[in-house]
């Protein structure tokens, strides 16, 4: 009585054991595929831009208004003068602005009286020669020698085609997260199967030489030639 007993604990436990087994086989298979890895990947292309703007404007300080505007009037021809012997022809003239400077009693205090009006008039040039418009930034500043006297503002470079170019730069930084996961796989006999998200990251649009980046993206109008850069967060299957 007491030997069959004994099998009959045996046999259960042997049953128990194999349904025990078969349920860590079970779940362990499905925990493994449903495993995901989430990967990093990056991409970028150099540059060149294609279009350019200056900002300057004709600055001048005179004894009152009427003395400031007849004096940018006059040099407003030399400068535009200027500009189409550089080969410019998208040209805007803005309108001018002006403001009193008072002068300041013996003891520091500002009275009514105008010590001197300042006028400025604001010119934009534009052109798709991008080292037109570098050249000219560096040599308008020649017209002090003609008594004109040059404020430059802004020197800015813009990329055209940077619509498409971020399309594709999104695919290979897609494809880069493959990679990168195959090698972090490669050790474990496992492989990346099916995307099962993807996250675009800010682009970063930087100077060629830069490595400055920012939560927000960059979007570098300084220079001619540019470093875009595109980031993906992908998650893949584990196979």
């Amino acid at each position: 009585m007491i030997e069959k007993f004994e099998k009959l604990q045996l046999i259960w436990l042997a049953v128990i054991l194999a349904l025990g087994l078969i349920l860590a086989v079970f779940f362990g298979t499905r925990t493994v595929s449903n495993d995901k890895i989430s990967v990093t990947g990056s991409a970028y292309k150099i540059v060149k831009s294609d279009s350019a703007r200056l900002d300057f404007e004709i600055v001048s300080r005179e004894p009152n208004k009427q003395m400031a505007y007849n004096k940018v009037k006059s040099q407003l021809p030399v400068v535009l003068e200027y500009l189409k012997g550089k080969g410019i022809t998208d040209i805007d003239v803005l309108a001018t602005n002006g403001y009193n400077t008072y002068k300041y009693s013996i003891n520091g205090n500002m009275t009514n009286d105008i010590a001197y009006y300042n006028l400025s008039q604001e010119i934009i040039i534009k052109s798709d020669d991008v080292n037109k418009i570098k050249e000219i930034s560096s040599d308008i500043q020649s017209l002090l020698d003609k008594g004109i006297d040059i404020n430059i503002h802004n020197t800015e470079y813009f990329y055209s085609k940077l619509g498409d170019l971020k399309v594709e730069l999104l695919e290979d930084a897609t494809k880069d997260a493959k990679e990168r996961a195959k090698a972090m796989l490669k050790a474990t006999h496992n492989r990346p199967g099916k995307i099962q998200s993807v996250q675009m990251g800010v682009f970063q649009i930087t100077p060629v030489d830069s490595t400055n980046v920012s939560d927000m993206g960059i979007n570098d109008t300084g220079t001619i030639d540019k470093k875009v850069t595109a980031v993906a967060n992908v998650v893949f299957r584990i196979k």
